[in-house]
């Protein structure tokens, strides 16, 4: 008996514990016949379309840009239906069975692809397919899901790696007061700056982490690398942070960014890029212009990087906490983000209805 047939190959790997083994991969139906030129490539083809395992992704030597360092450049994604915190139904479960990733995207589609339900972001994403609706509706939409971008189910259930649990640390007395009062003026504005910095069109924010900024049509990452420096341009406000990497110190405390000021450098083959110094406007997620951040960018495969973010602020939470997203390369072209400083006639339109509002 061959043990080659003309239309498999036979490769070896690892699993996850590291030990050998081998595949036979048959490539095309038993019967048709195929020249063995045409064959081994289409094996190829298919090898390239399997993700790597864990074990792969360790010993995946990323490709080098001509100063040496790890090649992060191109389009990236970030399209995780991961939410942020680990829902309450699923408290004390860090990961989902591979069934039921496959039944969570069997809803997704059911849910997002006929086009009759409200156009989902962030963990509203996760969170219906989780308690499985006829429909979803959301009263803050403006449009339907079939704008969604097909967002990526896996196994975890939140993005958040510290605290264990998957939740945010507890809010400080300050921090809280903070967000009540901003919160507040957000659902009743009488000004501009009380709607927010996105929605004025200024600063979407460092980082890019939660709601539809985090993850999905507005999480569009393109990276570029040259001796001595990296830049991170996002293309929802087409925002370019230019990252030194030759060690220079910080600005100095007095002068504050609405982005901060980030410095990097390389720890083996990950790129850790930390943000100082941001504005006491900048206010992510409630954060002061105390925040740090601290953010890991490592290649572990051909289509992927492993994006930690570890976030420090004591007047706002009582310990730091680290949350991690995979960012999928994309053959795609980024376009103009057309959102005009001030977005005056929005903001006009939204300061008008609040004041009629009983």
């Amino acid at each position: 008996m061959n043990p080659h047939p003309r239309n498999a190959i036979r490769t070896t790997s690892f699993n996850d514990t590291g030990a050998r083994q081998s595949l036979v991969l048959r490539c095309f139906p038993k019967g048709v016949a195929m020249p063995r030129t045409a064959g081994l490539l289409l094996c190829a083809l298919t090898l390239l379309a399997c993700p790597l395992t864990a074990a792969a992704q360790a010993r995946w030597v990323p490709p080098r840009t001509s100063d040496g360092q790890p090649d992060l450049q191109g389009v990236w994604l970030s399209n995780t239906a991961t939410p942020l915190e680990r829902p309450k139904q699923l408290e004390g479960k860090a990961r989902l069975s591979d069934e039921e990733v496959a039944e969570f995207r069997r809803r997704a589609d059911r849910l997002f692809k006929t086009g009759n339900s409200d156009f989902a972001v962030g963990d509203g994403v996760f969170q219906a397919v989780l308690t499985n609706p006829d429909r979803y509706t959301n009263p803050n939409s403006t449009h339907s899901a079939s704008d969604m971008v097909d967002l990526e189910f896996d196994n975890r259930t939140s993005l958040i790696t510290d605290p264990s649990d998957g939740r945010l640390p507890p809010v400080t007395p300050e921090g809280r007061n903070r967000q009540v009062a901003v919160n507040a003026a957000f659902q009743r504005p009488a000004s501009p700056a009380d709607v927010g910095n996105a929605l004025r069109c200024v600063s979407w924010g460092v980082p890019r982490l939660g709601g539809r900024y985090g993850a999905g049509d507005m999480s569009y990452y393109q990276i570029f690398q040259s001796p001595g420096f990296v830049v991170l341009y996002m293309e929802a406000g087409h925002e370019a942070r230019i990252i030194p990497l030759d060690g220079r110190p910080h600005l100095r405390a007095s002068v504050r960014q609405w982005n901060g000021d980030s410095r990097g450098h390389w720890d083996g083959n990950t790129l850790v890029v930390e943000t100082t110094n941001f504005s006491d406007k900048s206010y992510f997620m409630g954060a002061t212009d105390r925040l740090t951040v601290v953010e890991r960018f490592t290649r572990v495969g051909p289509d992927t990087i492993e994006y930690e973010i570890t976030l420090s602020d004591p007047a706002t939470w009582t310990k730091p906490w680290t949350a991690m997203m995979p960012l999928r390369q994309r053959q795609e072209t980024l376009y103009e983000f057309a959102c005009h400083e001030g977005n005056f006639h929005i903001m006009s339109g939204m300061l008008v209805g609040a004041q009629k509002q009983p």
